[in-house]
């Protein structure tokens, strides 16, 4: 009976052997050990990493880390493939803002590092030893940033790695530029210019709120004003005393209603004056870090050409235009809601308005030094200053992005008065491209499809293997 079962378990061993995997045993280290992460020169094998259940969307809650550790992940990931610390944390600002937009993204990209879940899976890595790819998991995230980088050469040639990860010219001068300024500044200069930017995001968000609030108000008052004139008009021509008397009555009660609506929105402009005058403190305290082409675009700062300014702050990575997208020559400016609004030369304020027109939104005509003039549509606020008569200076801060009229999404319209010319065919507009903002349909000599595909260098080798194909230069 003894040999017999020895028989059967034997037998079980060898069915399970040679059957399908059902069971993955998945190795975890003991508390506090090193985790052994994966070679930067061979990409998982399919299936070989286990993810997330609903990996593909942003989880509920997503917890944010303290500088001391963010700059610990970049350090030990950078280590682990002989990636500078400084370049992980730059690829961290200009994807995720330091994990506080993760996405997904429109073009897919999810997560700390903004992965396609193709690239994940060829590259993602378990950094923690939970058993979990997970793009969502910063310590994953920035370790296998840093992977990837190593495996498109980025031990020996940075700007290479970097063009791979985001085939763009201007993504790689952005990436670089702000790594060179953390690591001439330090630590302390990365988190004290994010500091800078929080606050200012977040003095542009009240200002656009505020003045959301003051335009829904002023809108209630011109509404209840109406019904009070169209009242009193009724009034004066009612022909018997009676009807007069009544309409007399109604529109007296429609002008104590519609007085208080009034002071709700004098209340309300009390807010937005406060909103600007903290967003002016704000932009004071940056004033100074923004010379620094990189720290310039991470605030907003204008950028400057010849006599003229690109109109809209943030830099190509938020900021994107169409060659040709109206029927009729106007230029739409993509970019996030609050994002600052700039004098585009020396000009002259022909006309503005702060309630919002049905087409334009909220916007203003001005006239530059040399004689064009220039609309911009669809503000979410104008700044104070911007009045009919009032000259202005070439980046000069004029007010917000926003979609306020005839708008489905957040934008500044540009239009040259007559609308003679397509504003992005001018050449001062194009030699913006790619240092203020990136073409939305880049054709092949304005960057490569995000589709390209990435091959690594690998070192020569006395034979080639099925698995490698090699190629020449």
């Amino acid at each position: 009976m003894r040999l017999i079962a020895a028989v059967f378990a034997l037998s079980l061993v060898l069915a399970g052997s040679a059957g399908a995997d059902i069971f993955r045993v998945v190795p975890t280290a003991p508390a506090g050990a090193p985790v052994a992460l994966p070679s930067a020169s061979v990409p998982n094998a399919p299936g070989s990493i286990s993810v997330p259940a609903n990996w593909l969307s942003a989880p509920t809650s997503v917890d944010l880390l303290a500088y001391p550790q963010l700059q610990a992940l970049w350090q030990r990931a950078g280590g682990a493939y002989g990636i500078n610390w400084q370049v992980l944390a730059a690829i961290n600002k200009v994807e995720s803002n330091f994990g506080r937009n993760m996405g997904p993204s429109s073009a897919g990209a999810i997560g700390w590092m903004q992965f396609m879940p193709s690239t994940w899976e060829r590259w993602g890595v378990d950094a923690n030893g939970d058993g979990i790819a997970d793009p969502w998991n910063p310590e994953d995230a920035i370790s296998a940033a840093s992977r990837y980088l190593a495996a498109s050469g980025g031990q020996t040639d940075i700007s290479r790695a970097v063009f791979s990860y985001n085939h763009a010219q201007w993504y790689v001068d952005e990436v670089l530029q702000l790594a060179q300024l953390f690591g001439s500044g330090g630590v302390q200069t990365t988190f004290t210019l994010d500091r800078l930017q929080v606050s200012l995001t977040a003095a542009r968000k009240r200002v656009v709120l505020a003045n959301r609030k003051l335009v829904a108000a002023q809108r209630v008052v011109r509404r209840l004003w109406l019904h009070e004139r169209s009242l009193r008009l009724r009034a004066t021509h009612a022909r018997v005393l009676s009807d007069q008397l009544d309409l007399d009555r109604r529109a007296a009660q429609a002008g104590v209603v519609r007085a208080e609506a009034q002071d709700r929105a004098a209340r309300t402009r009390a807010g937005v004056v406060s909103a600007e005058r903290d967003l002016a403190s704000a932009r004071d305290r940056s004033l100074a870090s923004s010379f620094a082409p990189a720290a310039g675009t991470m605030l907003g700062a204008p950028s400057y050409a010849g006599n003229y300014v690109f109109p809209v702050g943030g830099g190509p990575s938020v900021v994107s235009v169409s060659h040709s997208h109206h029927d009729y020559p106007a230029a739409d400016i993509a970019a996030p809601m609050g994002s600052p609004v700039y004098a585009l030369s020396d000009a002259v304020v022909q006309r503005s308005w702060r309630y919002p027109d049905p087409r334009c939104g909220i916007g203003l005509t001005l006239q530059t030094s040399d004689g064009k003039s220039w609309t911009y549509c669809h503000l979410s606020a104008l700044d104070p200053g911007v009045v009919t008569g009032v000259p202005l200076t070439a980046g000069q801060e004029i007010g917000l992005v926003g979609m306020t009229g005839d708008a489905t999404g957040p934008h500044l319209h540009l239009q040259l008065n007559p609308q003679s010319a397509y504003p992005q065919s001018l050449p001062w507009f194009q030699g913006f491209a790619n240092v203020a903002f990136r073409w939305q349909d880049a054709g092949p000599t304005d960057a490569l499809p995000q589709s390209h595909p990435v091959f690594a260098v690998v070192p020569n080798q006395p034979q080639a293997t099925s698995s490698v194909v090699l190629f020449t230069r």
